[in-house]
Parts: C-alpha cells; sequence; structure tokens
C-alpha cells in the first residue's frame, strides 16, 4: 500500500458555520488530506495522518486548537479508522482524507471514494460480488460524532462526521453503537443534521436512553456468580470498544501471512470476547465451487487457528472441529448464524454453550469462516455479536491482502526464475562469482544478467538494468536476454550486437504503441497524439565477449550502453575503468555504440555491477561518491574472485544504516 504525502494547509479563521463533505468551510483554520490506496492498509496510514497532523496544528497554536484534548484526538483516530474502512470496503479504490479544524475547536473528517461501485439507494439485487449491506462499520462513527452523514456526487462518495471539543458527550453515546445494530438503518435521512443530500444516522425516536436501549442480558458462565459475564461485557464495551477494532486494525494490518492473521484473530478475540474461537481458511484454487456441495460444507477449507483461555482444551477442540466444519447455504454472508457447540471436548463444565460462525468475504470472495463461542450461555449478547461481525471484516481484509502479497509474490518468483540463467557458464582459464541480491518491493527485478557460450571458442557477458521493475521490467527483460544470446551466437561482434538490440527495442516500443493507439479507438476513445502513447521501454546494458588465447590470456571486448563502467583490478592493487560511456538501449533510433578491447592477464579482475551498487545512499551520500567503487575493489587485491563479490556485497551492505532499496547485481571475472 502506497500513500501520497501528506498535504497541510493554514489558512485564515473565518467566522461561520461548518459546511461538511468537501465544502470550503467559513470558520476553518486548517486543513490536512492524504491520498491512500484502497488496501487494508488505508486505515493505518489515515490515523498517522491524524496524528502528525494535529501535533503539528497544536504546535502551530493555530485558533482552535487548544480545544484538542487527547479525548477528541482519540476520537478522531478511531472515527477516521472507520471512515477509511468503510469506503475501502464498499470501494476498494484510491481515497482520498480530509481533516479539518474550525476555530471552535471542532474536527470534520471526510474519507471520499472517486469510484463507489453502486448507486446509493434501489437498482438491481445484489449480486454475491457486491457488499451485502449499507453502512458498514458506520456505527462507532454515528456514537462518536456530533452530526455525520453520506454525500453523493457524480463519481464520488464522501462520507464525513463531525466531532466536538465536548467529547465526554459521545462517551454517552457508546452504547447507540451496540444497541442501534439490527435494530435500525445507519442511513437513515430521518432527523438528519447534514446537509442537503446528505443520508445521516440518527439514535432513533427515543434516543440512546428511551424504550429501545440495548439490554445487558447478565449470562452465567458456571463458574463464577451469575451476572459476573454481563458485568463484564458492559465494563468493557463502554471503556474499550470503540478503541479495541481502530488498534485491531493496526494489528492485522500489513501482515502478509494468513496464518499470521489467524493466529492473531484468536489473540484479539480470546478472553474478551470468547472462550474460544477458531478459523477455516477455503482453499481459494477452488473457488466458489469449493461451497456447491448440498450440505453447505466448504469443500477443501483447512482448519488454520484454534484458541482457547486455556490451553489444556486446544487439542481436544481441535479435534472436534475438525470434525464438524461450518456450513453454509451463503457463502457470501458475513454472518452471524449459529454453529453447533463442539459437544464434550470441553470438559464437564464446557459440555454446554453458545457457538457462532461468521463467514470471511472481502471483494466479493469468501475467504474462510471465524466461529467463536462461549460456554455456560444460551447465547451471545447483540452487543458481543456485533462487534465481532465488524472484527471479521477487517479479519477478511487482511486475509484477502496477505493473499494477495503471496500471490504477487509467487508470480514474481516464477518470472525471476524465467528471466534468469539457469547457470553460469564455465569459461577455460577463468573464475566467476556472481552476487544478485533483487529487491522485493515493486515485483521482479530490474536488474539482469548472463554468461553464456557463444560458439568458435568464445563466451559472452551482460549486466543490464531495466528502467522500473515488476511486469514492465520483465518484459524487456524477456526480450533483451533471448536476443542477446541469439545475435552472439549468430557471430554479431559487440558493437553490433548493441545497434540491433537498440532496434529491436525501439521497434517493439512502437509496434505497442500502435496497438494501444488502435484498442483505444475501438473502444470510442479519442485517438492518441504523439507523445501520450506508452513510453519508450530502455535498459543500460554492459555487454562482452571473452576469448582465452592461452597462457593465462583472456581478450576481453565490451562495451557499455548507459551502464556503470567497469573496474579492471590489477595484482598491485591499481584500478582503472575500461570501456567508454554510450547511450541507453531503446532512446535514440540512430545511436552507434563502440567497443574497447583489452587484455584480462593472470591474477587481474574485472568488476561488473549495477546502479544498486554505485548509487546506494547513506544520507546524502552515495556508495561511488570520490571514486568509493574503485577504492574498495583496490582493498580487494590478492582475493580469489568469490572472496572479491562477497567483500563488495558486505561493504554495499555496511555502506547504510538500512537495508539497500534497489536491486544489487556484480559479476567478478577473474583469469586464472
Amino acid at each position: 500500500m502506497g500513500a501520497i504525502p501528506t498535504q497541510r494547509e493554514t489558512v485564515s479563521c473565518v467566522s461561520g458555520a461548518s459546511a461538511p463533505a468537501g465544502e470550503v468551510s467559513a470558520g476553518e483554520c486548517a486543513r490536512a488530506h492524504v491520498t491512500l490506496l484502497g488496501s487494508s492498509l488505508a486505515a493505518g496510514a489515515a490515523r498517522a495522518m491524524v496524528r502528525a497532523t494535529l501535533a503539528d496544528w497544536a504546535a502551530l497554536g493555530l485558533p482552535g486548537a487548544q480545544q484538542l484534548t487527547g479525548h477528541l484526538a482519540a476520537d478522531a483516530l478511531v472515527v477516521v479508522s472507520e471512515l477509511v474502512t468503510n469506503a475501502v470496503v464498499h470501494a476498494g479504490t484510491d481515497v482520498e482524507v480530509v481533516l479539518r479544524l474550525e476555530e471552535t475547536g471542532t474536527l470534520v473528517v471526510e474519507a471520499t471514494d472517486h469510484h463507489p461501485t453502486r448507486a446509493p439507494r434501489g437498482g438491481d439485487r445484489e449480486t454475491p460480488d457486491e457488499t451485502p449491506e449499507y453502512g458498514r462499520g458506520l456505527r462507532l462513527v454515528a456514537a462518536l460524532s456530533e452530526a455525520w452523514g453520506i454525500t453523493y456526487r457524480p463519481g464520488t462518495k464522501t462520507v464525513w462526521a463531525r466531532l466536538t471539543a465536548a467529547g465526554d458527550e459521545a462517551a454517552e453515546r457508546i452504547e447507540a453503537y451496540a444497541g442501534e445494530r439490527g435494530a435500525r438503518s445507519t442511513e437513515s435521512p430521518d432527523g438528519c443534521a447534514g446537509p442537503a443530500g446528505a443520508e445521516c444516522a440518527t439514535d432513533g425516536p427515543d434516543g440512546v436512553d428511551g424504550p429501545d436501549r440495548p439490554q445487558w442480558p447478565d449470562w452465567g458462565d458456571g463458574t463464577a456468580e451469575p451476572g459476573r459475564r454481563g458485568v463484564h461485557d458492559r465494563e468493557w464495551l463502554g471503556r474499550g470498544a470503540l478503541s479495541f477494532l481502530a488498534e485491531a486494525s493496526d494489528l492485522l494490518a500489513g501482515q502478509l501471512d494468513e496464518d499470521l492473521v489467524a493466529s492473531l484473530t484468536g489473540q484479539l478475540i480470546v478472553p474478551r470476547l470468547a472462550d474460544w474461537c477458531a478459523v477455516w481458511l477455503d482453499d481459494e484454487s477452488l473457488g466458489r465451487g469449493g461451497w456447491g456441495d448440498d450440505t453447505g460444507a466448504a469443500v477443501g477449507a483447512r482448519l488454520a487457528r484454534v484458541w482457547h483461555s486455556s490451553e489444556s482444551h486446544v487439542d481436544d477442540l481441535w479435534l472436534a472441529l475438525e470434525k464438524d466444519p461450518p456450513r453454509s447455504r451463503d457463502p457470501w454472508r458475513s454472518g452471524p448464524v449459529a454453529h453447533p457447540w463442539p459437544g464434550d471436548a470441553l470438559g464437564p463444565h464446557g459440555a454446554h454453550g453458545a457457538a457462532l460462525a461468521y463467514r470471511l468475504v472481502a471483494g466479493g470472495r469468501p475467504l474462510g469462516t471465524l466461529v467463536i463461542g462461549r460456554a455456560g450461555t444460551p447465547r451471545f449478547p447483540d452487543e458481543i455479536s456485533g462487534l465481532v461481525e465488524d472484527l471479521s471484516r477487517r479479519v477478511a481484509l487482511a486475509i484477502g491482502a496477505a493473499r494477495q502479497y503471496a500471490r504477487q509474490a509467487t508470480i514474481s518468483a516464477v518470472l525471476q526464475r524465467g528471466l534468469l540463467p539457469g547457470a553460469v557458464a564455465e569459461i577455460p582459464g577463468v573464475r566467476s562469482a556472481l552476487v544478485y541480491e533483487p529487491c522485493d518491493k515493486g515485483g521482479p527485478s530490474g536488474d539482469f544478467y548472463d554468461l553464456f557460450p557463444a560458439g568458435d571458442g568464445r563466451w559472452c557477458f551482460t549486466v543490464g538494468d531495466v528502467q522500473g521493475k515488476g511486469p514492465e521490467a520483465a518484459v524487456v527483460i524477456g526480450l533483451a536476454r533471448p536476443w542477446l544470446r541469439l545475435l552472439a551466437r549468430e557471430g554479431y561482434g559487440v558493437p553490433d550486437v548493441l545497434d540491433r538490440l537498440n532496434q529491436l527495442l525501439l521497434d517493439d516500443a512502437i509496434e505497442a504503441a500502435d496497438a494501444a493507439a488502435r484498442a483505444l479507438v475501438a473502444v470510442g476513445g479519442r485517438p492518441v497524439a504523439p507523445g501520450d502513447g506508452p513510453q519508450t521501454r530502455f535498459l543500460s546494458l554492459l555487454y562482452g565477449e571473452l576469448v582465452p588465447v592461452g597462457d593465462g590470456v583472456v581478450r576481453c571486448t565490451l562495451a557499455s550502453a548507459g551502464h556503470p563502467l567497469p573496474l579492471l583490478l590489477s595484482p598491485d592493487g591499481a584500478v582503472r575503468t575500461v570501456a567508454e560511456p554510450g547511450t541507453l538501449l531503446g532512446v535514440l533510433e540512430d545511436a552507434t555504440y563502440t567497443s574497447e578491447t583489452f587484455e584480462l592477464r593472470s591474477g587481474e579482475t574485472l568488476l561488473c555491477v549495477t546502479d544498486g551498487v554505485t548509487e546506494r545512499r547513506s544520507g546524502s551520500r552515495q556508495f561511488d561518491d570520490g571514486d568509493g567503487l574503485a577504492a574498495a575493489l583496490a582493498g580487494c587485491a590478492g582475493l580469489d574472485a568469490g572472496l572479491v563479490a562477497e567483500r563488495i556485497r558486505r561493504l554495499v551492505h555496511e555502506f547504510g544504516a538500512r537495508p539497500p532499496e534497489d536491486d544489487l547485481a556484480l559479476l567478478v571475472l577473474q583469469a586464472e
């Protein structure tokens, strides 16, 4: 997940009323906004923006900032988390978050998604790909804010909330979050305090203290006096329920392993909300067909995690739950639905109780099932089951994000293996060593290498770096590496190989631009003007040819196309550059390339690197500043090829306090 850097703007304060939902507000003193990608990490990034912004405003002493109490700041963090999560669940697209400070100390929070997936009301019947209900996750917002609502405009949907400095009033409305669940729509337009055209939540005709106030049943748990559990529920929900979901979102966000998400879910729920819980994960390879049998059981679902407040019961509970997996006639409904109690697996004091199952659904895909249980109670209080339902949606988002990461990592690994040689050729009279460390960010690496026989006693080598990384870089490498081998084996010299590869990349870019323009016109788009089409895909490349001539001498011919120049180390420690700088491949149609030929004698070492080595950063300094790479290589005199490669790799890593943020590739060739 990425976030555009937060932008803050201070404006003059003018007396006037607030105008939520995207309108410029009179009386507004400061504004901050950030644009976030629609993923499970968005809520955490939004909370970070709020923390930093409130701290800045307080330090600047802006009018109204003196009203920014810790209580109000905490409420703002919860509200922005809920608004962003709501937008991500509904749309999954980029989300813009705006925070405004009024001179009265009132905060206005807005979350806008620019591509809502459906109309606000009416329309066709929902399909399994759609979100099953409105107002998801917004009950916390209703409980904390003075007013909130939803404003629809062409192409955008903005959910907003106003939080007043009198934060204690919000505490009195906390129970509205639990009590309103299932009783009324949270987007009823009745009694709306917001602007025209918006839909707002209300506390109902009787308010939170009226006849429809939530009831708190006191369930005995068989181990203490009756009512103890109900009192605990009431006290915990009153104190910590609001921050619980925000903290759970922070904990789950960014977890890249679905089994770890399942484990964290158990720790979040037990013992706060249930005596035990279990998480099943569906086999995603089966798709929706995994729920096609008559029993409603998930085919291929595996029990990933079982958690119990008493560790001694975990094994027996696991066995019992495996025999009776969750069943659902509607695998896209998030629940909760009743689940069979696991018999005597919990011992004599746990022979009876209540269990609920929640389907874990994200992005229209069923991902698994969460089951919770309490012993000694006929049913779960609505307040607890509702809170777990909100948590289950966050768990589903985290599992979905983890699976997406796993898919991308697998694709990247497969592409990476396919784009690199299976083995490095052995050259008579030459020792070679290679270091290749792709950075994990952004998909397949843009760096590549090769060392292969070209026939007639020749061996060719290359070290290259494609602009960017990911699938685009993979396309270029997929073109360049096989063409290099083909041209070399056809007997072309080093400059001719680069000339033809340059033309190949230019021709491919032109064909891709023409195809894209034709496709755009075919669907009614405007013709693409020159320069508006896909950019030329280019790369830097070091390409050379080795020919052993006997007596420990290897003739080397090489050329550089916009690549860091290779360095030659003599046995006495002297270092010099070889080859002349040239133009990047795929940029200029009339570019010409020249090569340099020299003899690599016994004990001499040739070092070829990518810019991940030369441009390794430590603050404002780079590794190759002041000929740093040459100095490092000079210190390798007398070492064999493998030790030279390892020493340069270690020095590059030690140059900065943080791990390298770019791919690293270096090739060492040493005459025996």
